[in-house]
């Protein structure tokens, strides 16, 4: 792969006329009448609750259940919240589905021609902190180029409940069929972060001319912040290998990141890798390949946790609603190849190197959904969770994939 100097480019520009266009849904009922039913929609469960695991307590003795949402998902990839109600969920191979207050919708809100190849498709999406005032929603996907396969940042607007008008925002991010990213989330500053895998390219990941193995900042509109840590550059932080999930702490406002470790690939050392959590800071360097998990090397920042063997760490939030006091603050972590939901009881820890520590950790519904990759804080306080059991590397069961929603007991 060339990684060799080249300017980043800024600013939005229109769908290339080679990309298939997308194809929208048929419009649904007015949006005014989701308004109104969209507090009930919050408050309801799934009458048709079925195939999910008994209530149970963790191990702080919090007793929860989960709600079915929706079923019958393609590996749901990531979902964002929209004022009005509604839940837009990426499927990796390509669709954007909506669920409202009548649950998921049949027709696609929207469909992207992406590459669905490998661990590679549409990934993470973000609804515009003014969603309500342009319909903006933001996807990140890859796809395939004369010159080979890329991930970009597209824009799309919400209009008549069809998302219309595709302009793509970042265009050329490193993409491979695996270490392809790609979360995507709009920071407490309004800015727009998306991460990138390191492409099979470790080094990349210490480059500062190339973007791989970053997290990434850009303005909504595609352009370079002026006050991003790096003058003139994307570059957030560097060092990583896979970032599939980023979350920030509502009342520090600190940044979280999940980051899958090696994973047996030739190229790769599997013995020093192990996944992380880190904590996330402006100019930040993770190490990756130099250092991977719990290496004390003075160049870089060390995780707050790391797990070997493996557990594929993907979507992450930290929980803040007013349910579940026992976990407010902590972290929850969707485990692919762990198979559970994973809790991190988080600290502040002042004078630490990171500022952050674990107090202790528990795997949640080991075994009882299959493999977990969406995780999400919702704006009624509650998780949200999404299985990955039809990604090729699961065992699906009729149902799958699910999105569910924690409640107590």
């Amino acid at each position: 792969m060339h990684r060799g100097r080249r300017a980043f480019r800024a600013g939005p520009r229109r769908l290339p006329r080679a990309s298939p266009p997308l194809r929208s849904a048929r419009p649904p009922r007015a949006l005014a009448a989701l308004a109104v039913l969209a507090p009930a929609f919050w408050a309801c469960g799934d009458e048709a609750d079925r195939a999910t695991p008994p209530a149970r307590p963790d191990e702080a003795g919090v007793g929860f259940r989960l709600e079915t949402v929706a079923e019958g998902l393609e590996v749901p990839w990531s979902l964002a919240f929209v004022p009005d109600g509604r839940i837009f969920v990426t499927e990796r191979p390509g669709r954007v589905r909506v669920i409202d207050a009548d649950g998921l919708r049949a027709e696609p809100w929207a469909e992207l021609a992406v590459a669905p190849t490998g661990e590679a498709g549409l990934m993470g999406i973000a609804a515009s902190p003014d969603f309500e005032r342009t319909g903006h929603v933001y996807v990140v996907g890859t796809f395939a180029t004369d010159d080979g396969l890329v991930d970009r940042v597209v824009r799309l607007t919400d209009r008549a409940g069809v998302g219309v008008d595709p302009v793509v925002v970042v265009d050329g991010l490193p993409a491979n069929r695996f270490h392809a990213g790609a979360a995507l989330a709009f920071g407490p500053d309004g800015m727009l972060y998306v991460t990138t895998g390191d492409a099979r390219d470790p080094p990349a990941a210490q480059d500062l001319s190339s973007r791989a193995g970053k997290i990434l900042r850009y303005r909504p509109d595609g352009g370079i912040p002026a006050d991003n840590p790096f003058p003139g550059s994307p570059v957030y932080a560097l060092g990583l290998r896979n970032v599939q999930g980023l979350a920030w702490h509502s009342a520090t406002g600190h940044l979280f990141a999940t980051d899958h470790g090696p994973s047996g690939f030739p190229d790769e050392d599997f013995r020093r890798g192990e996944d992380e959590l880190n904590v996330i800071v402006p100019r930040g360097n993770y190490g990756w390949p130099e250092a991977a998990g719990m290496e004390d090397r003075p160049r870089f920042l060390p995780p707050i946790a790391a797990w070997t063997p493996a557990i594929a760490p993907s979507g992450l939030a930290i929980h803040s609603g007013h349910e579940f006091p026992a976990w407010s603050g902590d972290a929850f972590i969707g485990a692919l190849r762990g198979r559970h939901l994973r809790r991190l009881d988080l600290e502040p820890a002042p004078g630490t190197t990171t500022g952050w520590r674990v107090l202790n950790q528990a795997a949640l519904l080991e075994d009882d959904l299959g493999r977990i990759r969406l995780v999400a804080s919702g704006p009624d306080g509650r998780l949200y969770i999404g299985t990955s059991n039809r990604d090729g590397r699961g065992d699906p069961a009729p149902a799958d994939d699910r999105l569910f929603r924690v409640v107590p007991r």
